[in-house]
């Protein structure tokens, strides 16, 4: 966990409509208790096959320069008018999975986007936000898909208040 002066809020994008929801409710979150917000997205090389030719695969180097053009463009999608100055984009290498369980020992909140909420009508959500959920060492936010229809770039959206799907993790707030 942080300090107690400034908390840290770590939220995990991949692109989705529901990381891109999940992004907006954790910069509000970050707004409203004055923390530090750590945009994290997860990316692995895509590593070829022996027997396959190299010829026009991106090389490690290009792959980070793309994951990194896309959390840009992640950002800049969502914070049409300027980024928070709390804001801190990462870049991580690893499956999402594994390099979120890691961030969140630093973290005093994690916050995940879910296309749909956990149920018990056998729908499940995905393995990232299951892993995080049984192994993060602190709070977890999954925010569900009613936060993902209609909402503005945060920089034109007034309206705040919509609470996500809470999901409890061992941890204090």
């Amino acid at each position: 966990m942080s300090s107690v002066t400034e908390p840290v809020i770590v939220v995990g994008v991949n692109g989705s409509r529901a990381s891109l929801a999940a992004l907006r409710w954790a910069a509000e979150e970050a707004d409203r208790r004055h923390a530090r917000l750590r945009v994290v997205l997860a990316w692995s090389p895509h590593a070829a096959a022996c027997y396959a030719p190299a010829v026009g695969r991106p090389t490690r180097e290009q792959q980070r320069e793309a994951a990194g053009q896309k959390l840009t463009a992640l950002l800049r999608r969502v914070f049409r008018t300027g980024l928070p100055w709390r804001l801190t984009p990462e870049l991580a290498e690893g499956v999402a999975e594994r390099v979120l369980v890691e961030e969140s020992a630093d973290a005093d909140l994690l916050v995940l986007g879910a296309a749909a909420p956990p149920s018990t009508s056998g729908r499940s959500v995905g393995p990232v936000v299951r892993a995080c959920l049984s192994r993060a060492r602190c709070p977890v936010v999954v925010v569900g898909p009613a936060e993902c229809a209609g909402r503005p770039a945060m920089g034109s959206d007034p309206a705040r208040g919509k609470r996500p799907h809470l999901a409890a993790v061992p941890g204090t707030w």
